[in-house]
């Protein structure tokens, strides 16, 4: 079970964090997003259900977006672009640290929504950001609806 320390200025709330480490929100297929300010744990908390993930026999690929940015770029450049697609689609659960933390262009916005959308309801992600989930879609390139 996940070893937290619930302290009160945290605001975490115990009950709904023991629900998470059971990876019932996987069986549905739900998606997770935890906004928060810097060094406010949301890496740890991440990593703890990524734990209970694998714990559970379940394939987790944890990865912060600049780092899975490059991952692609370097892929297009090997000639292997698909098949690290496909490693990011097919896992159980994909834990996207420092969610548009940097800014993307048409490019990585393509590559984003090609994991993203072929995850959709077949599989969950975990969003750990600093941006309040209103301003996405214009980091997207959705303008600012």
């Amino acid at each position: 079970m996940i070893q937290i320390k619930y302290y009160a200025d945290r605001q975490l709330n115990k009950d709904q964090i023991e629900r998470l480490a059971t990876n019932e929100y996987m069986n549905r297929h739900e998606n997770l997003i935890i906004v928060s300010a810097t060094g406010s744990g949301k890496s740890y908390i991440a990593c703890a259900l990524d734990v209970e993930a694998c714990n559970a026999t379940l394939k987790v690929m944890y990865v912060r977006l600049p780092d899975l940015l490059a991952e692609l770029d370097l892929a297009k450049v090997q000639g292997n672009y698909r098949k690290k697609i496909y490693q990011y689609i097919n896992c159980d659960l994909l834990i996207l640290d420092e969610w548009l933390l940097i800014g993307t262009n048409n490019a990585v916005q393509q590559d984003i929504l090609e994991i993203l959308e072929k995850r959709y309801r077949i599989h969950s992600t975990v969003f750990c950001s600093q941006f309040d989930v209103a301003g996405w879609h214009s980091k997207l390139g959705g303008g600012d609806s």
